[in-house]
């Protein structure tokens, strides 16, 4: 699966470096639009994570949806070339996100499914680091690109790694199989949610309704005296700092424990937003800035998904990233679309303070949940 991400992730990142100014400069929408799509695309890839990992369970097969996820979003992409206002651009990329929602919770447990739940974060790390690879790659082919061959012949070009992508998962990845089919999903959602689960799901959703996408690092990049055509190398940092972190805050979280590591990972994102919030100029400034985003985003992401199997048994796996993912959905369309309108209607210091504010929030409940943690915890029975 790891191979499967690095192709997949040199054709989308390779686009995603120039996309949110493509969307504000070339199409003209402003940044409560971009946040607006951001939002729904984070929003309609979650829910469909959600579906996915509880059809995954109750079929006891993974690879089937994890094939569908890749080919949709392979063949969505290129159609950016060809849009002329933004109602075009969000049907693309909201059919990119689509595919990427209905691979995620089945490739998410089939990766689980394949180690024991004590590896659970260096098999995360691993995956996520490799993932990242291929974002390096991406942007930085744009960057050399761009100025040949024009943005939109780029997101033409993106086809080819895509595809590669898509056979490599058809005849070279296993589903392991055996798994036990599950038959009601508001049971298996009562199953799922026990007491610790849903005191995570409280603390991250207090996170994520702050939590604005990368696309916003990109434009405060801008905005910072990087130019259009470079904004794909400040992407490149910040994919770079992605990999760093990913695969070592794996390791660490299976040393130290994966709450403390998120508590943490919360932290570099309040940084980060800080810097923001006090930098008003400098190109090197903002390649800082988002290579500090970078490091939040390998570790939380990383940790955040391998904290799950420790709560919940194992053939409900699926249904519980689907809960997981349906949470982070809901919040990122508030999230993402208030952080655009408070930059548009305020200023961009109150679309970060906002952020600020709840990012805070988070790190003091995860810190009185990991203590809380630490004195009760106990093995889930079926966990593995």
């Amino acid at each position: 699966m790891g191979i499967v991400s690095l192709f997949t992730d040199i054709s989308t990142e390779m686009i995603l470096g120039v996309l949110p100014l493509f969307v504000t400069i070339d199409l003209g929408a402003t940044k409560e639009l971009l946040g607006l799509m951001e939002g729904a695309a984070d929003s309609l890839n979650y829910a469909f994570r959600s579906f996915a990992g509880v059809i995954s369970d109750r079929i006891a097969s993974r690879k089937p949806l994890v094939i569908v996820g890749y080919a949709l979003s392979t063949i969505a992409k290129p159609f950016f070339s060809v849009t002329s206002n933004f109602a075009e651009a969000l049907a693309v990329r909201l059919t990119d996100r689509a595919g990427k929602g209905i691979r995620t919770s089945p490739r998410d447990a089939l990766i689980s499914d394949s180690v024991k739940e004590a590896v659970s974060g260096r098999a995360f790390g691993l995956h996520r680091s490799l993932d990242q690879v291929g974002a390096i790659i991406g942007p930085i082919l744009a960057f050399f690109l761009i100025p040949v061959i024009g943005i939109r012949n780029l997101f033409l070009i993106s086809l080819v790694p895509g595809s590669i992508a898509v056979v490599v998962l058809v005849y070279f990845v296993v589903d392991k199989g055996g798994l036990k089919k599950t038959t009601s999903i508001f049971k298996n959602a009562g199953r799922v949610l026990n007491r610790k689960y849903t005191t995570f799901l409280i603390v991250i959703g207090i996170f994520a309704v702050g939590a604005y996408n990368f696309s916003f690092v990109l434009v405060k990049a801008n905005a910072l005296g990087v130019d259009q055509a470079t904004v794909p190398l400040v992407y490149a940092v910040l994919n770079i700092a992605t990999v760093v972190a990913g695969l070592p805050s794996g390791l660490l979280a299976d040393r130290i424990g994966k709450d403390k590591v998120l508590i943490g990972a919360f932290g570099l994102f309040a940084l980060s937003t800080v810097a923001s919030i006090l930098t008003t100029s400098g190109v090197v400034l903002a390649f800082g800035i988002a290579f500090i985003y970078g490091l939040y985003l390998g570790t939380s992401d990383t940790v955040q998904r391998a904290v799950i199997p420790s709560l919940t048994a194992g053939e409900l796996k699926g249904t519980a990233y689907a809960l997981y993912y349906l949470l982070l959905g809901a919040c990122s369309l508030v999230a993402n679309f208030l952080f655009g309108a408070l930059w548009d209607q305020i200023s961009s210091t109150a679309a970060f303070s906002y952020s600020l504010i709840t990012s805070l929030a988070a790190v003091v409940g995860l810190t009185v949940l990991t203590i809380s943690l630490n004195k009760t915890r106990s093995p889930v029975p079926g966990a593995s």
